[in-house]
């Protein structure tokens, strides 16, 4: 094993040194990135050292990491954990892929490449399951126990059934997608779907003619239909096409459906400092033979890359390819996020956004996320989605608070309310971890998080060492306030519980007469009623997810006004 992986590092280090050239082809040495990049199995499996019976306290935090005057609140649980909520000691989880259910917010699936045992790197296809919103996770195991699979991801149809993506080595790369109708709890057999490595899916959840079409593509290196390497369902997952190729061959990507249910696919072109971006509008059309419009190169001022020292056989992160679908001036806009290298000025990574405002035919001028000032630090694992009302959250691992040599690296979040022209100031809401520890004889994190945001915030599934082993873990981010309104202090003395809320929210402390108001982020007011003594109740069980604020007005005028998560 020392051997090979000594070879790959060697192929790595020849490979890595040819992107440095800035705009280079780089499209011909496909023979090094399969010999860097590629699922193998390795190792036999391996149970649990200790027969899942040695355990420690699962990490959580709730909490607010004051890096500026407006800062953002995070909530943090481990979720690979056991009946009793703790963490498994002697194995490993990363690679995650999070999907929300469309029709319940609170039932959130999360799934993850699951080590048993920490001795060797064959995985399996683990998942939890919240239906409370993440307090409260279920980890059953593993969808085929024994089975090696890998790269996972998951997204729900618009009926609320989830469906799960996995590569399997045996035969040849082939993928299968479960699916799950009670919201994660259990998985069907799983059909067929082709494949190869590095996976992505996508399914269209629009009211249009492909509502429910499922679609996937993988690197056109590792594929199980030659030349092919994307292919659709169009009957909810009872069967795949025959594989068809996507123009630009884009590998490390992810997929976009758009409002019209258009595909986008945005990846790594093999072109030095661009990215490539296909888009199909007839995929949609259940008999339709799939055509791409002309592909665009997007130049995205660096390279996407990976196997440097702080992942080391991993990539620093996939291309994130989305598409807004509010209904405010941002709608059927396209948005890039890549973390690269910056050879141009030695940046090992930067997390890099770009967008389209005209269906992906011209880009913006790449624009730099962390806002940090050295040209020495890594972000890596950037990572994009968009809320139903265009708000555009990135996350990503940041080594800026890290002692010089050293690869430490704490979760960074920003946020745009503007389609991308602005960001907030850089938010560190995780504290620093070694992202070296508890590999499970395989030296990465992983090679993606994956984040899904609503109008409440942002729902990320990401691999952290916090506990001082590698497992995965969820978050949800609720951005500071972004409409204006800001929070009053006020009145100290009032509570109003819980918070986040799924029903009625309590107040108490109130002086007798107070008006209690909730407004949304938007200024409107949608709720509003006076306390008869000291507590008030404002049942908001009709309101959709997001944030919320809640004015406290007292007979003299006082006025208190605090933040609002519904959940």
């Amino acid at each position: 094993m020392r051997k090979k992986l000594t070879l790959i590092l060697l192929s790595a280090a020849a490979f890595l040194a040819t992107q440095k050239v800035a705009g280079q082809e780089i499209r011909g040495n496909e023979e090094k990135i399969k010999k860097m990049h590629h699922e193998t199995l390795d190792d036999p499996y391996l149970p649990n050292a200790y027969n899942n019976q040695r355990t420690s306290p699962a990490y959580r935090y709730t909490n607010r990491v004051k890096s500026t005057p407006q800062h953002s609140s995070i909530r943090t649980a481990q979720v690979n954990v056991n009946a009793n909520g703790q963490n498994i000691l002697g194995d490993a989880a990363n690679e995650p892929s999070i999907a929300v259910n469309p029709r319940d917010a609170k039932n959130i699936v999360i799934g993850w490449r699951q080590f048993d045992n920490i001795a060797s790197n064959f995985r399996q296809a683990g998942w939890s399951y919240t239906l409370d919103g993440g307090e409260n996770w279920t980890f059953p195991g593993v969808i085929e126990p024994g089975i090696f699979r890998s790269d996972p991801v998951l997204d729900w149809d618009a009926d609320g059934n989830i469906f799960y993506n996995s590569l399997t080595t045996t035969p040849d790369y082939f993928c299968k997608v479960f699916e799950s109708s009670n919201g994660g709890v259990a998985w069907d057999a799983g059909t067929d779907a082709h494949g190869g490595d590095k996976q992505w899916m996508v399914i269209d959840r629009t009211e249009g003619i492909g509502r429910g079409n499922i679609y996937s593509t993988w690197s056109y290196y590792f594929s199980t239909c030659v030349p092919g390497f994307a292919t659709r369902s169009t009957d909810h997952n009872r069967q795949y096409e025959n594989c068809f190729t996507v123009d630009g061959s884009p590998y490390w990507c992810t997929m976009a459906i758009g409002n019209s249910g258009e595909l986008y696919i945005g990846g790594a072109s093999g072109m030095g400092d661009s990215l490539v971006v296909s888009k199909s509008v007839n995929a949609n059309f259940p008999d339709s033979t799939v055509t791409w419009n002309k592909r665009v190169m997007v130049y995205i001022g660096g390279t996407p890359n990976g196997w440097a020292s702080i992942n080391p056989v991993g990539l620093l992160g996939q291309i994130n390819i989305d598409v807004d679908h509010s209904d405010g001036p941002g709608r059927g806009n396209v948005y890039l996020l890549a973390p690269v290298t910056r050879s141009s000025i030695g940046d090992p990574c930067d997390v890099m956004f770009t967008r389209s405002t005209d269906g992906g035919l011209t880009w913006s001028n790449p624009l730099r996320i962390n806002d940090d000032q050295s040209a020495t630090n890594t972000q890596w694992f950037g990572t994009m989605s968009v809320a139903p009302d265009g708000r555009i959250d990135a996350i990503w691992l940041d080594t800026r608070s890290a002692p010089a040599g050293s690869d430490s690296s704490a979760l960074y979040y920003s946020f745009s309310t503007d389609q991308g022209q602005t960001w907030s100031v850089n938010e560190k809401l995780s504290a620093p971890f070694n992202p070296h520890v508890g590999y499970p004889n395989q030296d990465k994190l992983g090679d993606y998080f994956d984040m899904v945001s609503d109008n409440s915030g942002a729902h990320l599934a990401w691999a952290n060492t916090l506990n001082g082993e590698q497992d995965v873990y969820y978050s949800h981010i609720v951005p500071y306030t972004i409409s204006g309104i800001t929070e009053i202090a006020g009145n100290t003395g009032i509570l109003s519980y819980p918070n986040p809320v799924s029903g009625t929210l309590f107040i108490r402390g109130l002086t007798a007469g107070s008006r209690a108001e909730i407004f949304t982020i938007l200024g409107e007011k949608i709720h509003s009623a006076l306390s008869a003594g000291n507590s008030c109740e404002m049942d908001l069980s009709g309101q959709p997810a997001g944030v919320y604020f809640l004015k406290l007005m007292d007979p003299s005028g006082n006025a208190t006004v605090k933040k609002v998560v519904k959940k």
